[in-house]
C-alpha cells in the first residue's frame, strides 16, 4: 500500500489506511496495545489486538517505545473517545528503528530541555509553532508581493554598526575586525534606489546581556524599506502586514492554534485601524495610570505592559525623543526634540514586534548625529553617499519574526519560538 498522512488518512475518514511516523504514547495490556502515532501532520491513536493480531505484529506492539519510528497499516474508524476523534484498528505494524530510552519524561527543568534541544522540538506543541512560524513566513512573502516589493539578500558581515556599537558581535575577518549585522536596514536603503521597493528576511544579531523572556542574540528579522515613502504611508503599511499575517494564520493553522491555546477568532479580529499614540501620550497615560516615568525616557517591558492594558489591538506609539532613537530616524518638523518614528507593541503584553522610522534625508544633519553618537564618520561614507547622489524621502521598519510568532502562539518565552534559541549564555546545541 502507499503511505499516506495522519491527516489524509482522517479527512478518508474510513478504509484501510497505511501510515508510518513515530511511536508519540504507548501503553499495553496483557490483551490490547495503545499505540498513538505522529507524523508531520497530526497523532492517531493504534490500537493492537492480541487476539487477532499476527505474532509479529504483536511482538512489535509489546516492544515498542517512545519515538520508535514504524509502519502501521488497518482499518480506520471514528472514535470520540480518541484523542483526536479517530482511531486505527491495526493490522500490520512494523518498528523501523527501536528507540533508546527516551530522556525527556513529565516535569523537567526547562534547562534540561533546552539541553536536549534537539530532541524537545519534537513536541507537539513545539511542533505546532513552528507550523505557525512557516505561515507567518509565507504571508509576509504574500503580502510583500502583492504590494510589488522585490526580495532582496543583504550581507551579514558587515564594517559598521546599525543600531549602536554597544551590542554588536565582532569577529576576525581575515587580517581586520568586522561583525554581524544588526539589521539590514542601511543596506536595504541602498537598494531603494535602484528598485525602489524592497524587503529582505535575514537573521540578525544583538549581543544585549538580556535574560528576559522576549531577547534572543540571534533572531530572524523581516525589513522593508521603500522610496517615497512618507511616515503616514509608513504606519499604514506596517499596520496592513501584521494583519495580514494575523488573517492568513488563523485561516491556514486553526488547528495548530488550539494545539497551542490560541483562539483563532481572535486573530480574525486584528483589523484596521490600529490605535495609535504619540509617545508623549504614552507617557501622561501611564503617569494616569499611577506609573512615574519621566519624559525622555525609554519604555521598558514594565510601561509596555501597562500600556497594552488600555488595548486588545495591536498598539502603535509614535514620535519618541531623539536622545533614545537610532542616528538615521527623520527629526519631526513640528518638534525638534522627537523623531518621526513607531514602535508597534503587541496586545497581551507581548512587548514591541515592530520598529519603524521615516529616515533622515539630510547628509549634514546624518554627520552630525554620527559624531555625537561618537561614531567613526569613515565608516559610513557609502551611507553617507546615498544622500549625496539623488536622495529622496523614503522609510521603513524591521518586524522580529520570533516576536510575533511568540504573540501569535501565546508562548512564556521567546525561546519557544525558534528551533535552537542563542540567549546570552546558550549557544548549544
Amino acid at each position: 500500500m502507499d503511505y499516506i498522512s495522519i491527516a489524509d488518512a482522517m479527512k478518508q475518514g474510513k478504509g484501510i489506511v497505511a501510515l508510518r511516523g513515530w511511536c508519540y504514547r504507548e501503553r499495553k495490556s496483557a490483551a490490547r496495545a495503545f499505540v498513538v502515532v505522529r507524523d508531520d501532520t497530526n497523532i492517531i491513536q493504534c490500537v493492537i489486538e492480541k487476539a487477532s493480531a499476527d505474532p509479529e505484529t504483536w511482538v512489535a506492539a509489546e516492544k515498542i517505545c517512545i519515538e520508535s519510528s514504524l509502519t502501521v497499516q488497518g482499518e480506520i474508524v471514528p472514535d470520540a473517545r480518541a484523542p483526536t476523534g479517530f482511531e486505527l484498528r491495526v493490522r500490520r505494524l512494523e518498528i523501523i528503528h527501536l528507540a533508546e530510552r527516551f530522556p525527556i519524561t513529565k516535569d523537567q527543568s526547562t534547562e534540561f530541555l533546552l539541553d536536549v534541544r534537539h530532541l524537545w522540538i519534537r513536541s507537539r506543541e513545539l511542533t505546532a509553532v513552528w507550523k505557525v512560524k512557516s505561515q507567518v513566513l509565507a504571508a509576509a512573502r504574500d503580502f510583500f508581493s502583492q504590494k510589488k516589493y522585490y526580495e532582496v539578500t543583504p550581507p551579514i558581515i558587515t564594517g559598521s554598526s546599525c543600531e549602536g556599537g554597544s551590542t554588536l558581535f565582532s569577529i576576525k575577518y581575515f587580517e581586520e575586525k568586522a561583525f554581524l549585522s544588526q539589521s539590514a536596514q542601511l543596506y536595504l536603503e541602498a537598494m531603494i534606489y535602484s528598485l525602489k521597493r524592497v524587503y529582505a528576511l535575514t537573521p540578525s544579531f544583538r549581543a544585549e546581556p538580556s535574560k528576559t523572556n522576549r531577547h534572543l542574540t540571534e533572531y530572524w528579522h523581516l525589513e522593508g524599506e521603500e522610496a517615497f515613502m512618507n511616515f503616514e504611508q509608513l504606519l499604514q503599511l506596517e499596520q496592513e502586514l501584521v494583519s495580514h499575517i494575523c488573517q492568513w494564520v488563523a485561516t491556514h493553522c486553526a488547528q495548530e492554534l488550539k494545539v497551542l491555546g490560541r483562539n483563532p477568532e481572535e486573530l480574525k479580529k486584528i483589523t484596521l485601524p490600529f490605535p495609535c499614540i504619540t509617545y508623549t501620550e504614552a507617557i501622561e497615560l501611564l503617569h494616569k495610570d499611577g506609573i512615574e516615568i519621566p519624559w525622555g525616557k525609554d519604555l521598558r517591558t514594565i510601561e509596555e505592559e501597562a500600556l497594552m492594558k488600555h488595548y486588545d489591538k495591536p498598539l502603535l506609539v509614535t514620535r519618541y525623543p531623539k536622545e533614545i532613537k537610532a542616528f538615521y530616524m527623520k527629526d519631526d518638523p513640528s518638534d525638534s526634540r522627537v523623531v518621526l518614528c513607531c514602535d508597534m507593541l503587541a496586545p497581551e503584553g507581548y512587548g514591541e514586534i515592530i520598529g519603524s522610522s521615516e529616515r533622515e534625508t539630510d547628509v549634514n544633519i546624518l554627520i552630525n548625529k554620527l559624531k555625537c553618537q561618537g561614531e567613526k564618520i569613515e565608516h559610513y561614507q557609502w551611507y553617507l553617499d546615498l544622500r549625496r547622489y539623488g536622495s529622496v524621502q523614503h522609510s521603513g521598519f524591521g518586524l522580529g519574526i520570533e516576536r510575533v510568532v511568540r504573540w501569535i502562539c501565546k508562548l512564556e518565552s521567546i525561546r519557544d519560538a525558534i528551533p535552537f534559541p542563542r540567549t546570552i549564555k546558550r549557544m548549544t546545541p
